[in-house]
């Protein structure tokens, strides 16, 4: 049994295009709400109320956080239809790809509509963009990420989940450079008459576009159904092999060892995302509007943060080996969590470098963000394949559904809450707090509740080799 490397990569382009538009969109989005939250409320750009009345711009955020989390309680109810639904088609094509492709092909045409609404200032239509994406994506994204473990057996899962993750990544990655280049805090710290809409726009675009191609490329040359076929011996094998504390068997119901280590896990997920989701929501306008810092240093947090998210996932199962999946994660929260206590001791610099008056970023965060990501890398890796090494490939997109389920539903409340709590506060330095202590209750979650069951026989991925050709 081994793991098909040039495969898995090719697998990996959903996960690229998932990861390019999720970054785009959780990058901009926010400080679009806030800025036309602003001039809906108080007349004033959220430039002007920064130098003006900073305390209102915290007073808008619980309304940021309301539709962001709006489209995230839409993306809780579809995933797991989505993914019920796919475990249930079959045709030519596939039983995943006619939804990867339907909704990749809606999801590029209305992703672009978002800026050129925000632009001109229609916050309905905006949002109904942003929700037009959001559904489609939720399509396109069960299907995708299901379609590994679909043709991977069970003790490989780990390594084709690093694998595919280093892809996401990269799409990640792209989406954040361009923000070195089409800076966002330059657009809204500008007057209104010369904003320009191509900064905000080709974004959009290039996101789309890439994510369209990403989608073509999977559908060429991965043919779900042969590779299933070829793969049908290894994958029984791989079900008698699985790191499961009793066996899954689809004619009985599930064991009650085996359904208290998916409720612990997706526990600790649920808490894991809400502090995750809460960060990267809010990061963005917590440069502009807290650090007083260019919004291109948020980019530059994010590709270093991508670096050791790479670097995690080449790791995660060299330490999986030799400690166990359990301890992996547990390590991964605990990484971050150090990450998260340094990020409350930061505050703006003095140092003032922007022709608009912004300040130096403090390079401390640059250190809290190369410990976050290689921690939730390690954290990542291990968590989706300890959930679907509980199901038979017959309800793989079920179990998909249940890990985005608790994801999301995680991030429809997090942004409402920690809009409160900002509001409520009147103090940025809320957010690594609020987001440092929902990593440490993860961390008891899943250190108390989860056993250590190590997969059999089989090693998972070691160091580079997560890079690698075929084995």
């Amino acid at each position: 049994m081994k793991l098909n490397y040039k495969r898995t990569f090719l697998i990996g382009f959903a996960f690229f295009g998932i990861l390019l538009l999720w970054q785009v969109y959780d990058s901009w989005c926010p400080t679009f709400l806030t800025d036309i939250f602003a001039r809906r409320l108080y007349g004033m750009s959220s430039a002007q109320l920064k130098t003006s009345d900073p305390d209102k711009i915290l007073n808008v955020q619980w309304i940021v956080g309301i539709i962001m989390a709006c489209d995230n309680l839409a993306a809780l109810i579809l995933l797991p239809i989505f993914g019920r639904l796919s475990d249930r088609t079959n045709t030519p094509m596939g039983k995943r790809m006619p939804y990867i492709l339907v909704g990749t092909l809606v999801s590029a045409v209305a992703f672009p509509f978002i800026p050129l609404f925000f632009h001109f200032n229609e916050i309905v239509a905006m949002v109904v963009a942003m929700g037009i994406v959001l559904i489609f994506m939720m399509m396109y994204r069960n299907p995708a990420v299901a379609l590994m473990p679909d043709i991977t057996p069970k003790p490989l899962r780990a390594k084709a989940n690093g694998i595919i993750n280093i892809m996401g990544y990269f799409g990640g990655a792209f989406a954040t450079v361009m923000g070195l280049f089409l800076v966002l805090s330059n657009y809204i710290n500008a007057p209104d008459g010369a904003r320009n809409l191509w900064t905000i726009e080709l974004p959009f675009i290039i996101a789309s576009v890439l994510m369209v191609i990403s989608a073509l490329v999977l559908y060429a040359t991965i043919k779900e159904n042969d590779v299933a076929a070829e793969m049908r011996e290894e994958l029984e094998l791989g079900e008698r092999l699985a790191a499961t504390e009793d066996p899954v068997d689809d004619d009985k119901p599930m064991p009650r060892s085996n359904r208290r280590m998916l409720l612990a896990i997706l526990g600790a997920e649920f808490l894991w995302f809400m502090s995750d989701n809460a960060l990267g929501t809010y990061i963005g306008n917590y440069v502009i509007y807290y650090l007083n810092s260019a919004s291109s240093a948020t980019s530059i947090l994010t590709i270093l943060g991508g670096a050791f998210s790479v670097l995690g996932f080449a790791v995660a199962g060299l330490i999986a080996d030799k400690v166990g999946r359990k301890y992996t994660v547990t390590a991964g929260l605990g990484i971050t969590f150090l990450g998260l206590l340094i990020m409350c001791f930061i505050g703006p610099t003095a140092a003032v470098v922007g022709v608009n008056g912004e300040r130096a970023f403090p390079r401390l965060l640059y250190a809290v963000w190369a410990l976050k990501g290689f921690g939730m890398a390690l954290v990542h890796n291990c968590s989706f394949p300890m959930v679907v090494e509980l199901c038979s490939s017959k309800k793989i997109g079920r179990f998909t559904g249940y890990y985005y389920a608790a994801s999301m539903s995680a991030q429809t409340i997090t942004p409402v809450a920690l809009g409160l709590v900002l509001d409520a506060t009147m103090a940025w330095r809320t957010l690594p707090v609020y987001a440092g202590l929902l990593t440490a209750m993860s961390f008891g979650v899943f250190m108390g509740l989860v056993k250590n069951i190590p997969a059999k026989k089989l090693e998972n991925v070691k160091g580079l080799e997560a890079l690698g050709g075929e084995d």
